[in-house]
């Protein structure tokens, strides 16, 4: 795909995203707010890194849409209060590959696939769905996968209250090269305060 295919402007992909986005909204509603942190945040790191202006525009669209598999997930499962079975979690888990088909539907979309599939992949190779390591994730899947972790521990969910800011500071240092690449974890600890700023003006304008 060359470059003029995905930022041409016959289509405005922001607006297509979230129209895709609503869908999944309206069957999660935690997902809404969500997925714009995370890739507001994800917008965050890729200017601190100075990732060029495309692969940054990808991975912010890629943030979006990040989590829109789990509309193939049994309400059951992902409304659930309380923590998951195992059996339960498999259904949560198949969510980044239907993600990633649905966007291969598209000719437009696609290139932003792997992203979404590889974002619960670990650095070590112990995630999920593909068990990719180290620089087998797109560079994309490994911002969005400290992103997605910083705003789910620090959200309130069904099953516990959101954690301190300190705690999620400490949990994304001890699991740099394990869960979350060294490099880009250490960009978003350096700049801690401006990558939460997302959050937290987030919460504010939800008080």
């Amino acid at each position: 795909m060359h470059e003029c295919d995905f930022c041409s402007n016959e289509i405005d992909f922001h607006e297509i995203v979230e129209c895709i986005a609503s869908a999944l909204d309206a069957k999660d509603p935690y997902t809404a707010g969500h997925s714009h942190r995370v890739s507001d945040m994800a917008l965050v790191v890729c200017r601190l890194m100075g990732l060029k202006d495309h692969d940054t525009e990808k991975i912010h669209i890629a943030g979006h849409l990040h989590d829109i598999g789990k509309i193939g997930v049994p309400d059951a499962v992902l409304n659930k209060e309380g923590r998951l079975t195992d059996e339960e979690f498999t259904y949560i888990k198949k969510h980044p590959q239907i993600g990633a088909d649905i966007l291969n539907k598209s000719h437009r979309l696609r290139e932003l696939s792997n992203i979404v599939l590889m974002h619960h992949e670990r650095y070590d190779g112990k995630g999920y769905p593909t068990g990719a390591k180290g620089t087998e994730i797109p560079v994309g899947a490994r911002i969005l996968a400290i992103c997605d972790s910083i705003d789910a521990m620090t959200s309130n969910r069904c099953y516990r209250k959101a954690l301190s800011f300190e705690y999620c500071y400490g949990e994304i240092e001890k699991n740099l090269g394990k869960m979350y690449d060294p490099i880009i974890g250490r960009y978003v600890l350096d700049n801690w305060e401006e990558v939460i700023s997302v959050v937290k003006n987030s919460n504010e304008c939800d008080t």
